[in-house]
């Protein structure tokens, strides 16, 4: 219901065609439903220094500077200290293809592992990658045999050594040719899951690996890795659900056991050729008790990392507690 003193002060205001407030008054009638404003915040005064702000920063830059100089000279000093000690190596313990000079390499040490393990990387972007990868692995094969060492696995996370299986053991077999004639070791190559080739013949059976004058490649990749755990503790878990398996027969030897038997067993080194540690999704379980070497600033396939892998190997002390 309009009140009779709104209505008067409607009909006022709509005399004077809307003009009976003035801005003041009309501000004044709001006023008092608006809150009520906050004194301002007096800003506290700020003390410029410029000249201080202006020493401080340089003498941050100068900081940044002379650490970044004095690591890049480190750097610097150690690739060229690196570089000079593999070409002295390299023209010292050259072995001219000869299985001889090899093991005369190696006729002093006091153990060599009997399963080598190496992480080899395939170039991507030109054809003649995998022609350089096949030639990496023939050629640590032939070291192998030279030494006398009977497994050598070579890792390639991609997998792409494993879908040219003949292919690796025709490039091996050459190669084992130029360094023992005809009278070269027997050969095996093979992969997990896969029918393994003995002498250019397929087999599905492994020969034995203290077999005398036998030389095993294994070839692996990442899906030899996680997933071959994840896959088996699937296959456990079904078994203990069914009742086939008691959670307690689930032990580590018994894991240990399964993937040595679908993979492969614990290598004695695992030998990197790149500049730093990259295991590049290697299997883990086989790790547990595997000697690691590398060379820093090195970043091709040498003997003579080769070889100072296996005089690192025999030096190590293997501390596997109880």
């Amino acid at each position: 219901m309009v009140l009779s003193r709104e209505t008067l002060t409607y009909r006022r205001d709509a005399s004077k065609n809307g003009t009976l407030l003035t801005p003041a008054q009309r501000e004044a009638l709001v006023t008092p439903y608006l809150p009520a404003p906050k004194p301002p915040l007096s800003a506290p005064a700020r003390k410029t220094r410029p000249v201080r702000t202006f020493l401080q920063t340089q003498l941050h830059i100068l900081v940044f500077n002379l650490i970044h100089t004095l690591f890049s000279l480190y750097i610097r000093l150690r690739h060229a200290y690196h570089a000079v000690l593999s070409r002295v190596l390299a023209i010292l313990y050259y072995h001219h293809r000869t299985p001889e000079l090899i093991r005369k390499d190696v006729r002093g040490l006091s153990r060599l592992p009997a399963h080598l393990s190496v992480i080899l990387e395939l170039q991507l972007g030109d054809g003649a990658g995998l022609e350089a990868l096949l030639d990496e692995v023939a050629e640590v094969a032939a070291w192998c045999a030279g030494v006398g060492i009977p497994v050598l696995s070579v890792y390639e996370r991609t997998g792409a050594l494993k879908t040219y299986i003949p292919a690796t053991h025709r490039a091996v077999a050459t190669k084992l040719h130029e360094y023992f004639g005809t009278g070269r070791p027997s050969l095996q190559v093979r992969a997990p899951h896969m029918p393994s080739f003995l002498n250019g013949d397929v087999s599905e059976q492994a020969a034995p690996l203290d077999a005398s004058g036998h030389l095993s490649v294994l070839l692996l990749s990442s899906e030899d890795g996680r997933s071959t755990i994840v896959d088996l503790t699937k296959t456990l878990a079904e078994m203990a659900q069914h009742q086939k398996l008691s959670p307690s027969d689930i032990s580590s030897d018994l894991i240990n056991a399964e993937i040595s038997e679908s993979v492969m067993s614990d290598p004695d080194l695992l030998l990197l050729f790149g500049p730093y540690v990259n295991l590049q999704g290697y299997p883990p379980w086989q790790l547990r008790l595997t000697e690691i070497f590398h060379v820093q600033d090195n970043a091709g396939v040498e003997y003579q990392v080769f070889l100072r892998a296996l005089h690192n190997y025999a030096k190590a002390q293997m501390r596997f507690g109880r």
